[in-house]
């Protein structure tokens, strides 16, 4: 099927740092609609970074920080979750690629799930009784549904998967109690999420020559391999196409449209209208891309290959920091990124409190989520100026830096709620 080349470009991952470098130009002329741009603040979030890195993996073990993924948010509270499947799955005889097929599915519904939980959503893990929130918590506890086979219809294997029925045929009901959702434990989104993952499945069975008859997330594998050739290296961008044609289906039918089809995690954008992006037609060059899920998905799938497989992956400097509440949180906090009064005043009125709130496609929202992904890569930068000599990839950063530092800051400046300091209306598929 021939595809409009101006969507094409939109749902493409390198289009998401073309059109966040145009923000960043606007940001120079002092021209953003919503924020104001402090860049002497810059060198002060850089320490900040800097420190926590070294704080955690100084003086010698820079080379132990993996990347940014799902695959750490299961250790959480030091359990080795995720260790203690494999030893399992090896033990009952599955090879490499099964056990990288396993991770693959579990990662995939995982970090679909992986929008923001909210405030107040708590998940208590069975075996431990430890209490677990946000990232952490979503991951233990779409753990325990992959144990008990929640998201595979397939319940005849040996071990949990997951497969296009199961995930077609998943209740909100069963998502609720699989979270421990109640009047004292919500959670933002949960029908949306519910309906992301119901989405899924439809999508995965419609892609058999990706993943089967059975629409398996982890028959990916098989394909990539393949794809690999004779070879040990696998592209990113190959795998960034598999992806996102698989979830554009997927997503909300109330996101951005152009000429009558979804784009996903891409938004309208003032700055964009008049800073304009040069693309095949006008009716696009305002729309700035972040497909952010579609990203932390990519990067959480990467790592099974590498650590399972040991494959390589060409094309990763493509990928960008992931626009969202933790790394842009850290430059509102530390006071790189000011709101302009009138979208203050704004989101505080819609609020109610003392925090500014907008809906997750608001006009403010968007340009601080763009203005994340140019900030993100001039830190980097300075980051690695201060560490003497030691590199990170950019992944590294992410994990061990900016989104750690972000949560950190949230803790340190509203303890009761540790939340970002803009609150966003999360539908449950954005942040």
């Amino acid at each position: 099927m021939n595809m409009d080349p101006e969507i094409k470009y939109l749902l493409s991952l390198g289009s998401i740092r073309d059109r966040a470098k145009l923000v960043g130009e606007a940001a120079q002329a002092g021209t953003l609609s919503h924020f104001e741009v402090n860049e002497d603040k810059l060198g002060s979030v850089a320490e900040y970074v800097t420190s926590v890195i070294k704080r955690d993996f100084g003086p010698d073990k820079f080379d132990t920080i993996p990347p940014h993924g799902r695959w750490q948010h299961f250790e959480v509270g030091n359990v080795p979750r995720v260790a203690d499947l494999i030893k399992q799955w090896k033990k009952d005889g599955d090879d490499a690629t099964e056990v990288t097929r396993r991770l693959i599915d579990l990662f995939f519904v995982s970090v679909l799930l992986d929008a923001g939980a909210g405030d107040h959503w708590r998940f208590v893990e069975p075996e431990t009784q430890q209490s677990f929130e946000r990232s952490e918590g979503i991951a233990v506890a779409s753990l325990y549904m992959f144990k008990n086979f929640a998201f595979a219809a397939n319940k005849d294997r040996k071990a949990p998967s997951v497969d296009g029925k199961g995930l077609e045929q998943l209740t909100t009901d069963a998502l609720a109690q699989g979270f421990q959702i109640s009047n004292d434990n919500p959670i933002l989104g949960l029908e949306s999420r519910a309906n992301l993952l119901r989405g899924l499945g439809k999508s995965l069975l419609a892609q058999a020559n990706v993943f089967g008859g059975e629409g398996r997330p982890g028959n990916v594998v098989d394909y990539m391999v393949k794809s690999a050739g004779k070879t040990t290296k696998l592209d990113v961008t190959v795998f960034w196409d598999i992806l996102q044609t698989l979830l554009i289906p997927v997503w909300p039918k109330d996101r951005t449209t152009l000429h009558g089809q979804s784009i996903g995690d891409a938004w309208p954008l003032s700055t964009l209208k008049s800073h304009g992006a040069s693309t095949t037609s006008e009716s696009g060059n305002h729309i700035q891309p972040f497909h952010k899920l579609t990203q932390w998905l990519a990067y959480s799938l990467m790592v099974p290959f590498q650590r399972i497989l040991h494959m390589e992956w060409t094309g990763t400097s493509l990928l960008t920091a992931l626009p969202e509440y933790r790394n842009g949180g850290l430059f509102v906090d530390m006071g790189v990124l000011i709101l302009r009064k009138e979208s203050l005043n704004r989101g505080l009125e819609a609020s109610g409190s003392d925090l500014p709130m907008f809906k997750a496609g608001d006009d403010v929202i968007v340009e601080w989520r763009a203005m994340t992904l140019v900030l993100v890569d001039e830190l980097y930068k300075l980051v690695l100026e201060r560490m003497d000599g030691v590199h990170l990839s950019l992944a590294q950063l992410l994990e061990a830096g900016t989104w750690k530092s972000g949560r950190e800051i949230a803790a340190e400046k509203r303890p009761h709620t540790k939340s970002s300091p803009i609150i966003i209306e999360s539908d449950g598929t954005v942040f």
